[in-house]
């Protein structure tokens, strides 16, 4: 077999000669040695070296066709002259500690784009182990410390990732679509490596869009004093269909007309909908205002619901500011408690909500990624290894293929 076959097929230098072939037990082995002129120290690059006894290695490598290829390599163990030191020589295919060559790393990692790592494993005939290894050495020389420099606008939630409330706080760049930090757990805590790497990377913070959680607001303010705080649209509307919720089921635990409970049952789903959203061959609409004449408290509300996304419609920050007013002395001279005590909330973090006008972004794209990371968790059926799970969710946004475990 000639070096040209060695090197353009399977990355193996010039420097290495072909000694001869074995058929093994369905293997194909390729005998291989480098001359000792050829050999210099590791430490030094000093070619004034001496032999001090050889070691065998077996490496696996690209397959031929369906047969798995070894490539037997006999490495010497030098003696330097100039440095003094016994080390083994350097082969340049293979890392130290691996059972397999760079062709076959890179191998895996293309595998890995399109299939699961059971899949790539029984392909190669290998264990999941190492093909688990590979992917996750690749990921994390590529993800391992994303770069903070240039951030300007930024998302931070937080997703469930076990039962028993264990959660990951994700940080998400706006501007680029990719997730720059993973923290363990949720609030304040969570997220102090990552303001040291921000304060290190001197990136200058415009935004920042979170829900109205005490704990991210508080971290923000005291990390990221000059950043303006905007709270997700998203998170305003699901907190009053949370209260909307509460409201309906309070109705009607205090109806005692049996028809009327029967017609507000069920009609919860139907009330957190956005009005276009209503499907009229399922009779929705019809079914919501049926349940609506009967209760002129819960009908307020869910008005009141429809009207509240229009703050984030107006023309600008003055007619939003307007609405937002207007909104909550409705709400106030409705009566209802419910929406009184809401009023009461929005009027408080007025600015953070109104802040969507000097800079419009918001948790929209991370909730997104949220599902991805979601779908790419129940399709490996969990992650025993959380440092892997995390690379992943940092390798998803350059993920263009169907999300596997």
């Amino acid at each position: 077999m000639s070096k040209s076959i060695l090197y353009h097929g399977f990355g193996i230098p010039s420097s290495f000669e072909y000694k001869r072939t074995k058929y093994q037990q369905g293997k194909i082995q390729f005998i291989i040695q480098r001359h000792l002129c050829n050999c210099k120290c590791s430490i030094c690059g000093s070619y004034n070296v001496k032999p001090r006894g050889i070691k065998t290695r077996r490496l696996r490598t690209i397959p031929i066709g369906k047969r798995i290829v070894e490539i037997i390599v006999n490495i010497t163990r030098l003696e330097c002259l100039d440095c003094q030191i016994i080390r083994q020589e350097t082969i340049g295919f293979a890392d130290r500690k691996r059972t397999y060559t760079h062709a076959f790393e890179q191998l895996v990692i293309e595998l890995s784009q399109h299939m699961t790592i059971k899949d790539v494993a029984l392909y190669l005939k290998t264990s999941w182990d190492i093909v688990k290894d590979i992917q996750k050495r690749n990921l994390k020389k590529k993800f391992g410390r994303p770069n903070l420099k240039g951030l300007k606008y930024i998302a931070i939630d937080e997703i469930s990732v076990r039962k028993g409330h264990k959660y990951l706080t994700v940080v998400m760049d706006l501007t680029g679509g990719k997730i720059v930090y993973v923290g363990d757990g949720k609030g304040t805590d969570s997220l102090q490596d990552f303001w040291k790497r921000l304060r290190r990377s001197k990136a200058y913070i415009e935004a920042v869009s979170i829900d109205m959680s005490p704990a991210y607001i508080e971290a923000v303010q005291t990390n990221l004093s000059h950043a303006a705080i905007v709270f997700d649209h998203f998170h305003v509307v699901k907190l009053f269909n949370d209260k909307l919720s509460l409201l309906r089921r309070k109705l009607h635990r205090e109806l005692n007309d049996g028809l009327q409970k029967n017609v507000l049952k069920g009609t919860r789903w139907l009330l957190l909908k956005n009005s276009e959203n209503l499907d009229n061959k399922k009779n929705e609409k019809q079914r919501l205002e049926e349940a609506l004449e009967l209760n002129k408290p819960l009908a307020i509300a869910y008005y009141m619901k429809e009207d509240l996304r229009q703050i984030w419609s107006q023309q600008n920050k003055n007619n939003a500011k307007a609405f937002l007013i207007d909104w909550a002395k409705r709400a106030h001279a409705s009566g209802i408690q419910m929406l009184k005590k809401f009023a009461n909330t929005l009027t408080a973090y007025a600015s953070g909500i109104l802040a969507y006008y000097d800079h419009k972004i918001s948790t929209g794209p991370l909730e997104g990624m949220n599902n991805k990371i979601k779908t790419m968790k129940r399709q490996a059926y969990g992650f025993r290894d959380l440092d892997f799970f995390k690379l992943k969710i940092y390798a998803l946004h350059q993920t263009k293929y169907a999300l596997i475990g």
